[in-house]
């Protein structure tokens, strides 16, 4: 018993064919915005890249780039197929296709499906990779005559004042790690040696932060050394000088724009998702109700057009059923020819 039948005249037949013309193009040119918009968060992702520490965050916008391009090549087959079927000697030559395409749309859904699932839930991957980027990129802060981190101090003084941020979680991580090369400290000087003496490890750690952290908008000139020393400094209190350094750590300011950009994409790719089965049921019913016609010679004959020929739990059955029966094939191929192999040594 089918489901969901639908009774098709010529007109309706017509209707629905150029109905799923203009769908098939207008899902082509999401492809595109698909395709777009992955290769642009790749290129977000590559500007960053020194502060991310690992590859795996390039996933997502590389499954949107090839999701985008089968979108396109998809709907435009689709829509030659649909174009096609207002001549039923044209629509002949696609009748043995329309199954299998159908079949691939099923799967291509799916995977858009996942696309913006992935898209979604990407913030706890990128967060860890992020958190060890950065930590790792402060620590060669200060290495501008190393070959191959000389560029490290620009791109996180640059990032710093971009997106308002100062340090990993916050300031205070500049306070763990020297970021001041010892090629511009003074070893002769007291401070210098009692600062150096004084750590375990022989850096030279203070209570400082790189210019890049500094706020503009404060009205005072800003404070990037002494920062937590009271005394140090005319009318000042650390904790009530908000407006000093930035607080919110880069992390934290890198995630929200990551973060917004990829909860967009995905609310993309799911209406792209919507979009797309609407389409595949349209050509559903189109290609059954061709299939259904009660007199092929007379195109004006009407037709029945279903979603499913046979119940939900029938159709799962048949599908389990040809599932066995192909790797029942295989086996018998297997077991054939291991009989010619035997065969071949005995002989």
């Amino acid at each position: 018993m089918a489901i969901m039948k639908v009774k098709f005249d010529l007109k309706k037949r017509v209707k629905l064919a150029q109905g799923l013309w203009l769908m098939n193009w207008f899902s082509v040119m999401t492809g595109v915005l698909v395709f777009s918009m992955g290769l642009f968060f790749k290129v977000e992702l590559r500007k960053r890249s020194e502060m991310m520490d690992n590859a795996e965050s390039h996933f997502v916008p590389n499954s949107l780039i090839i999701v985008g391009i089968l979108a396109c090549a998809l709907n435009a087959f689709g829509g030659k197929i649909c174009y096609d079927s207002l001549d039923p000697a044209k629509f002949s030559k696609w009748k043995a296709f329309l199954k299998p395409y159908l079949g691939v749309c099923l799967f291509f859904n799916a995977l858009l499906f996942i696309t913006a699932l992935m898209c979604f839930t990407m913030r706890l991957a990128l967060e860890n990779t992020l958190a060890q980027g950065l930590k790792n990129g402060m620590k060669f802060y200060k290495d501008t005559d190393t070959p191959g981190r000389c560029y490290m101090k620009k791109t996180l003084d640059m990032m710093q004042i971009e997106f308002r941020c100062c340090g990993n979680n916050n300031y205070k991580d500049w306070f763990e790690i020297q970021w001041i090369s010892n090629r511009y400290l003074d070893f002769s000087s007291k401070e210098v040696k009692d600062r150096v003496q004084s750590n375990v490890d022989g850096k030279y750690l203070m209570d400082g932060v790189p210019f890049s952290c500094c706020n503009p908008s404060s009205p005072r000139p800003c404070i990037q050394f002494q920062v937590t020393n009271n005394s140090a400094h005319y009318s000042y209190d650390h904790h009530t000088e908000e407006l000093n350094i930035w607080t919110r750590g880069c992390r934290e300011s890198l995630l929200s724009y990551y973060g917004g950009m990829m909860n967009s994409i995905g609310a993309l790719v799911l209406l792209v998702f919507l979009l797309e089965v609407a389409v595949m049921v349209g050509l559903r019913y189109l290609h059954t109700a061709l299939e259904s016609l009660s007199n092929p010679e007379d195109p004006e004959s009407e037709s029945e057009g279903w979603l499913l020929e046979k119940t939900v739990k029938e159709t799962f059955a048949a599908f389990l059923q040809t599932l066995k029966s192909l790797g029942k094939g295989n086996q018998v191929e297997g077991g054939e020819g291991e009989e010619a192999q035997t065969v071949a040594t005995v002989s």
